[in-house]
């Protein structure tokens, strides 16, 4: 009797499931790029095909490898300042459509597609095509200022000029601010400069640093101080150069271990001390939407901030660059 069992039609006529390129941190200071299925996206959820992918600061410690580290890291893990544009809707949402431009505040953005909840993928206008948009850490920027109460005729420290800092010099110095830029790099200074700050000092020497801002301030110090740059040293100069009664914004994020302050100074002083990271996903919203309006009228210029840009094969090279600031670095981006 002959078989009825149909004959394996060939290779060529099967549906190939569909592929996206991810990174993941196989072991310290190692990248490695490996081809995955793409995954559909879930109710809520959109997927987003990324144009690019923010490369922040806060991923140069779990990249060298800590002890508390574990490897390999989930595809695409780390990579959370993300942009694109959405290629598929999940049931049950209505906010966002396939073709819609969108910055996400997604988890897994080293890769070539991103899913996550729709809630969190904020349309960009047509004012933004073309532009490259890491919503994430531009949204921190407008929470910190917000978070900062800074008004005009005041005088803001701010303590290391990289991306963060050299936004928040532009943002003060818009509110009517008198900025003063501290960081250790010329290049640094020079961006504070353009984009606003009325004096700059180098981050040298901690006795000459605060005889510095006592002399600008005429012995008054400063209303605000934000420290942007997440080491021990930074803490302990803003709370020399915050003012009686004044404001000390903790923007930097630190990560490497417990830090020991002055509380005598601090209790002294009578300061405000603001621990101005957000957790809140509504608030992480609030910001981005506040820089995507401020980018889009034009009030915030954070192009000539995108110094340098890889790949995503040269992820590793993007994220020793972001520890090293080789040159006039001041932020990377993988674009795809």
């Amino acid at each position: 009797m002959a078989s009825t069992m149909l004959a394996e039609p060939p290779a060529e006529w099967k549906p190939r499931m569909a592929m996206m390129k991810a990174a993941v941190l196989t072991a310290a200071r190692t990248m490695e790029v490996r081809r995955l299925p793409l995954r559909e996206p879930g109710a809520g959820e959109v997927r987003v095909r990324l144009e690019g992918c923010g490369v922040c600061a806060s991923n140069v410690v779990p990249w060298e490898g800590p002890e508390w580290m574990q490897f390999p890291t989930e595809p695409g893990g780390l990579g959370h300042e993300g942009w694109g544009v959405v290629d598929a809707v999940g049931t049950g949402v209505r906010s966002l459509a396939e073709g819609d431009r969108v910055a996400t505040l997604f988890g897994h953005s080293y890769a070539e597609y991103d899913v996550g909840p729709a809630a969190a993928a904020l349309r960009l206008p047509a004012a933004l095509d073309g532009r490259p948009f890491p919503g994430e850490p531009l949204g921190c920027a407008m929470n910190i200022l917000r978070r900062s109460d800074i008004r005009a005729g005041m005088t803001v420290a701010i303590i290391g000029i990289g991306f963060l800092g050299a936004l928040l010099t532009r943002l003060a110095s818009a509110k009517g601010a008198e900025v003063i830029a501290i960081s250790r790099r010329p290049s640094s200074l020079e961006t504070a400069a353009a984009m606003g700050a009325a004096a700059t000092i180098a981050m040298q020497d901690h006795n000459e640093i605060i005889e510095r801002v006592r002399e600008l301030t005429a012995g008054r110090f400063c209303d605000r101080v934000i420290e942007a740059v997440g080491k021990q040293w930074p803490l302990d100069l803003a709370g020399e150069l915050v003012a009686e009664g004044g404001r000390l914004i903790i923007a930097g994020y630190h990560q490497d271990g417990p830090r020991q302050v002055s509380m005598q100074q601090w209790n002294w002083k009578g300061i405000d001390v603001i621990n101005a990271h957000e957790r809140d996903p509504r608030a992480y919203v609030r910001g981005v939407e506040e820089a995507i309006a401020a980018v889009a009228d034009g009030s915030l210029n954070p192009d000539p901030l995108y110094t340098h840009r890889y790949p995503l094969d040269d992820l590793d090279a993007a994220l020793a660059a972001t520890r090293d600031h080789p040159g006039s670095f001041i932020k990377a981006l993988v674009i795809f």
